[in-house]
């Protein structure tokens, strides 16, 4: 009777056991979905946030709140991010300076980091294994790919929650983002101008060295920007023909706007003085004579202007440019008129 009482005991034993083994992984399966449940309220708080127009957190700090993370040490004076290295911020705080100490050898661009300099480097090695399945491009990475085919699914992932407005760039939503934000986190040291995105900012900066690093090759002219050189080049593509005098022009817009002069359709007219132009900018630009106004300062020295086209033009004095060349004799000028009476003055009386 002992020995089936003992074994009864044991049989007991391991019951008990089993069962508050059981009770154990029970308690930890509930645990795990009340940690779930409060992630997902946290999301759904975050969302909350962003619908409402309240202020939304960092991703740091969404980070911190779902791993239980201390908060970290060191902040950004400038937006607020966090981090939990020194030198985290330290390359961070590279963005709103615009300092881009990672330099290609072969084509002179600069990035914060050395990780994307490397991937640069790869387009002139001319290594592009990332192929499109819908077209015959090519990608040297991976993520340029993914970018690339949303073009012919039409996808759009990142969608702004306060205006519905989608992108197909991560890049192009956090930008947008700071519309609304207002936030301007690239600020430029010689003149406190502030700017959205760190391309605007390094454009801006050669305004004050006079530095045009893009230029055109049919005509020499060079400007600040590979953007600007781009709508520049549109010049030499002169596809619309004007019937009435024969000058070509690179967008059917401009030839309209042309024709107005030989209908002599004049409709904005200054109400100063009388005189009518065809297009209102050219309007807008005649009645600052009238004012006094000069908007358009020269950064290298204090000269001002009513007209941006007269700020161009004389940055050329400080810049040494002389776009129009005389065929004839190979002398270049600053201003087309100067070529002109170049040309009227010299050529003429020797022919």
């Amino acid at each position: 009777m002992e020995f089936v009482k003992e074994e009864t005991e044991d049989v007991n034993d391991a019951e008990t056991h089993r069962m508050k083994d059981e009770d154990a992984d029970e308690q930890g399966d509930m645990l795990e979905v009340k940690v779930e449940s409060e992630e997902l309220n946290a999301v759904e708080e975050d969302h909350q946030k962003i619908n409402t127009g309240e202020q939304s957190q960092t991703e740091d700090d969404f980070s911190q709140k779902r791993t239980g993370a201390k908060k970290s040490a060191f902040g950004c004076d400038r937006c607020g991010k966090r981090f939990t290295l020194k030198v985290n911020l330290n390359s961070h705080i590279k963005i709103h300076s615009g300092e881009r100490n990672f330099s290609c050898l072969q084509c002179g661009s600069g990035f914060f980091k050395n990780a994307d300099l490397k991937r640069h480097l790869q387009t002139h090695s001319g290594e592009k294994p990332f192929s499109c399945p819908h077209c015959a491009k090519s990608f040297t990475r991976k993520e340029s790919l993914e970018n690339h085919v949303r073009i012919h699914t039409g996808e759009k992932p990142f969608t702004c929650l306060l205006c519905d407005k989608s992108f197909i760039r991560k890049g192009h939503f956090k930008n947008h983002m700071r519309i609304h934000s207002g936030e301007r986190p690239f600020a430029c040291h010689e003149c406190g101008k502030s700017f959205t995105q760190a391309t605007v900012l390094r454009n801006h900066r050669r305004s004050h060295s006079g530095e045009r690093p893009f230029g055109c090759d049919r005509c020499g002219k060079s400007f600040v920007s590979a953007k600007h050189l781009k709508i520049h080049q549109k010049i030499h593509q002169k596809l619309f023909l004007c019937s009435f005098c024969g000058k070509m022009f690179s967008q059917l817009g401009y030839l309209k706007e042309h024709q107005k002069i030989h209908g002599g359709e004049k409709a904005h007219v200054c109400s100063v003085c009388g005189n009518g132009f065809s297009r209102a900018k050219y309007l807008k630009e005649h009645q600052k004579v009238h004012t006094g106004e000069k908007p358009y300062k020269c950064s290298r020295c204090d000269k001002s202007f009513s007209q941006s086209g007269n700020l161009k033009i004389h940055q050329r004095v400080h810049s040494g440019e002389k776009p129009h060349r005389c065929p004839p004799c190979g002398r270049s000028f600053i201003t087309s008129s100067a070529l002109l009476s170049h040309g009227r003055n010299c050529h003429q009386k020797l022919s």
